[in-house]
């Protein structure tokens, strides 16, 4: 079964999580691929630095000058820590940026609200699959290659955007976002075992689903409209509980059996 995975940037602190990673891989071996984040501190690095982090829409608006702070925090700092500790728990872990190979392909999201971020336009999955035959476990950090760029340019992509796209491209059998909380919440703080589209954009529009949760919900539905078989958020426990978390599904509530 193909599996890609998306950790949230709190997700990668916890203990248990090589451990569970050895797990998946072994249960997945040759069909694993993880998408990483670090929001939290590509955030401190740009006040270490003078900055102030802003978002919209739950995505980070990205300055000429951030392109390198992030390529530093996530495809350095975050993607090496996560790797080393991957590979010392028995994962055959390689580090990646979407960069490499033009393995993310990406086209500017909207300059004037975001600045330099971008969507995956098109995805190499050549290198993957490589990765895959070889025996390796890919640990991807969700920078993208500026896709109409001739000078090596760089877009800051959202790693639930990311995921979702590479979870299309490689005709992925479940796509899952790892977040910090149990799954989709209600307004009661209950997880909601199944949403269809039309609930995640309720759930959106009335800002119950907001920031980064929000943006876990539209990923989720690009990579169902894009041929994900399935979809779910959840947190770490979800790596060897196939039941836990939000199931996001194209059906209607209606024609549910």
């Amino acid at each position: 079964m193909k599996r890609v995975i998306k950790l949230g940037g709190r997700a990668q602190s916890a203990a248990e999580l090589p451990s569970l990673v050895a797990t998946a891989w072994h249960a997945n071996m040759g069909a694993l691929c993880i998408v990483h984040g670090g929001g939290d501190e590509i955030s401190a690095l740009q006040r270490t630095l003078g900055g102030e982090p802003k978002f919209a829409g739950g995505r980070r608006v990205t300055t000429a000058d951030d392109i390198n702070i992030i390529r530093m925090v996530l495809s350095g700092l975050v993607n090496k820590r996560l790797v080393s500790s991957f590979v010392a728990a028995g994962s055959p872990a390689v580090g990646l940026s979407g960069e490499d190979a033009a393995l993310i392909s990406a086209q500017p999201l909207g300059v004037s609200e975001f600045g330099h971020v971008g969507m995956p336009a098109k995805i190499n999955t050549r290198l993957i699959e490589t990765l895959w035959t070889a025996g390796f476990l890919p640990v991807i950090s969700p920078l993208g290659a500026h896709a109409t760029s001739d000078t090596g340019a760089a877009l800051n992509v959202n790693g639930d955007d990311a995921a979702a796209a590479i979870a299309v491209a490689l005709h992925a059998d479940e796509l899952v976002l790892i977040a910090d909380v149990e799954g989709v919440l209600d307004d009661t703080r209950q997880v909601i075992p199944e949403l269809d589209v039309a609930e995640a954009r309720a759930l959106i529009a009335s800002g119950t689903a907001a920031g980064g949760m929000a943006a876990k919900l539209e990923a989720a539905h690009a990579a169902l409209a894009g041929g994900v078989a399935k979809v779910r958020i959840a947190d770490l426990t979800a790596f060897t509980n196939p039941a836990r978390g939000t199931v996001v599904t194209l059906t209607p509530v209606g024609a549910r059996s």
